[in-house]
């Protein structure tokens, strides 16, 4: 018990100046080949090189040195093309930051990351972004995306996003970040048998640091995957699109067989008082991220993605598991690369924690992460309806007292004179300090998408009254003061066939349709003509509390409908533009301030050249959907 308290004492005391050679866990030179491995030091861990990346005998077993606080071994003679193990008593695994393996994760492998690199990668720039608010994110899963897609060269893989007609859909859509669904190395779909075609969202990590083998186009070949996320990086880079990775630090696959329980036991996981392992993730574990070498496993992950990989941003997976501190640091050595790098999360945790909220990465702490954002489940909520309850609608539906809660995702969760906090429907003081910390959504991969959640809330709603109620969700949430957020397909008035957790679907549920581009072209054109909305009237993106505590201003309604005015400089003016949301079935007039006015939306048609013009201090929008003028 003392030998067992004092391992653990040391492992607690480890300071990050250890980290940086941790985190080579394998060094390649032509001369040797160095291994370093984080590890009890009751332990007699060895390293094992092997031929191939499964299967076969090892060609060699080496015994680990005690280095300090560490672990090493060093292998004469060049190395590379071969693979590795290191092996504690636990089980062979590639260690914890491997950052290249063989066929399904088993195995690190000895490469030369430089040969990794494409044709111009040390010129590949990133697009510029001046602030948060002129993001539009479109969140998208590789197969989803293009398996369907029949002039795709490489469905399903990362390639795809490198082929004309994906840059030149996402650029003709106008979104300049692509967030795309986890992409490390994850453990549930069997590399050796992708003819299998089965499918995961890809939330089960197993080698954080390694892309998927699954989307690349030759997964036994441990550089190919790097080489082909890369191409895929530097083609949306060179198409202006950035480009924000999926992480999934909060939990493993399992703990059993992880690379962390296999070098380190229980040092990177929580546990409870009675031994048992905590379960914040809902996935039966959950990291400690508040242990000095897992925070400072989570700080190098980062950073090396950004390095190696050109990462422009990162959305945490269930970050309200990690602490805030950790948080905080996390974002302060990603500014230093990229001081316009985006981090977000979500807000909330699938469960109780090994440690109090009051330490977490929760929406309501927050104002305790300057730069990070969260997703607001107000306005999401407000417009379709409650994640607990499929049928259950939001405003779009008819649900009444809706409208402050709309209104508190309109201005970015910040707090507002006009927005009456007792009267919103999950937070009752404002959680955001800067509207750039609030992504406003009304969909994405988690629950149903936006299509089948209006068919299951509004009961006998017609295809017309769908496409209206869609437009108008959107509208809602990109002339919010947030950073818009939209799930791939929206704009293709995608469905999932009525899945409520799609995750181990098949292709028949979560692909996209691309034929739904001509069947429904008025959806497509409408999501294009907002997103080009929202760019070319700054007054969607003030990206200032104070500014839009300043300049925007709710105006009196009816009920069911939300309705403001911005006035901001544009060009060499002020201008003022006012909004409309009618979610009734019903015309609604709305007293305007008095003037005269272009309409650049109205009756789901965008026009930034004008639709009409109109004079007068009173507007009629048209049943459930948009009215926006200026003048």
């Amino acid at each position: 018990m003392k030998k067992a308290l004092l391992v653990g004492m040391m492992a607690l005391m480890m300071v990050p100046a250890t980290a940086q050679q941790l985190f080579n866990e394998m060094v390649y030179t032509p001369q040797q080949t160095t291994f370093t491995l984080f590890a009890p030091a009751d332990r007699k861990p060895v390293v094992r090189l092997y031929r191939e990346g499964m299967g076969g005998k090892a060609l060699k077993t080496i015994k680990m040195k005690r280095t300090g606080d560490l672990w090493t071994a060093q292998v004469k003679g060049d190395q590379l093309g071969r693979f590795y193990t290191f092996d504690i008593g636990l089980g062979e695994c590639p260690g914890v930051f491997a950052k290249a393996v063989g066929i399904n994760g088993k195995r690190g492998a000895i490469i030369d990351m430089k040969t990794t690199n494409p044709k111009g990668w040390e010129s590949d720039r990133q697009p510029e972004c001046k602030s948060p608010s002129d993001l539009i994110v479109y969140e998208l899963h590789h197969r989803d995306f293009s398996i369907a897609r029949k002039d795709a060269a490489h469905p399903g893989k990362f390639l795809a996003l490198t082929e004309p007609w994906a840059i030149n859909h996402l650029k003709s859509l106008g979104i300049n970040a692509v967030h795309i669904l986890p992409s490390y190395d994850y453990g549930s779909v069997d590399e050796t048998r992708l003819q299998d075609n089965k499918y995961n969202w890809g939330y089960d990590p197993v080698n954080y640091n390694v892309p998927e083998g699954g989307y690349s186009t030759d997964p036994y070949n441990p550089g190919i995957r790097i080489s082909e996320f890369k191409q895929m990086v530097q083609a949306l880079h060179q198409a202006g699109i950035r480009v924000i990775l999926d992480v999934v630090y909060n939990h493993t696959f399992d703990i059993d067989h992880s690379n962390f329980q296999r070098t380190y036991p229980d040092y990177f996981y929580r546990k409870n008082a009675d031994g048992t392992y905590c379960n914040g993730s809902g996935c039966g574990n959950e990291t400690a991220s508040d242990q000095p070498m897992m925070r400072q496993f989570m700080i190098e992950s980062v950073k090396y993605w950004m390095n190696e990989y050109h990462i422009d941003g990162f959305r945490f997976d269930l970050m309200g598991i990690h602490d805030i501190e950790t948080m905080n640091a996390i974002r302060k050595a990603a500014v230093e690369i990229d001081p316009s790098v985006f981090i977000y999360g979500e807000g909330w945790s699938a469960g109780s924690c090994g440690i109090p909220n009051e330490r977490l990465g929760m929406k309501a702490n927050i104002p305790q992460m300057p730069g990070i954002a969260a997703f607001s489940d107000e306005i999401r909520d407000a417009l379709r309806g409650p994640f607990d309850n499929d049928s259950k609608p939001g405003i779009l539906g008819g649900a009444p007292n809706m409208e402050e809660s709309l209104k508190f995702g309109i201005v970015g969760c910040i707090s507002h004179p006009q927005v009456d906090m007792s009267k919103v429907n999950y937070s009752k003081t404002p959680w955001a300090i800067e509207p750039t910390q609030m992504m406003s959504y009304v969909s994405c991969h988690d629950d149903m998408c936006l299509v089948d959640r209006l068919k299951a809330s509004v009961p006998g709603i017609t295809k017309n009254e769908l496409i209206r109620l869609d437009l108008l969700a959107q509208t809602a949430v990109f002339t919010s003061q947030g950073v818009p957020f939209m799930l791939s397909g929206e704009e293709l008035l995608r469905d999932k066939k009525g899945v409520h957790n799609s995750y181990e679907s098949p292709d028949s549920i979560n692909q996209l349709d691309w034929q739904n581009k001509l069947r429904y072209p008025q959806v497509f054109e409408y999501y294009k003509n907002l997103i080009s909305l929202r760019k070319a009237f700054p007054h969607f993106r003030l990206g200032s509390a104070d500014l839009v505590r300043k300049d925007l201003q709710f105006l009196d309604a009816p009920t069911g409908v939300v309705a403001y005015s911005i006035t901001a400089p544009r060009g060499n003016a002020v201008q003022r533009v006012v909004v409309l949301l009618n979610t009734t079935r019903k015309q609604q007039k709305v007293t305007i301030p008095e003037g005269h006015y272009t309409i650049v939306c109205s009756s789901g048609v965008i026009d930034l050249e004008g639709i009409d013009t109109m004079d007068g201090s009173c507007a009629t929008v048209l049943p459930q959907s948009a009215l926006i003028i200026h003048d």
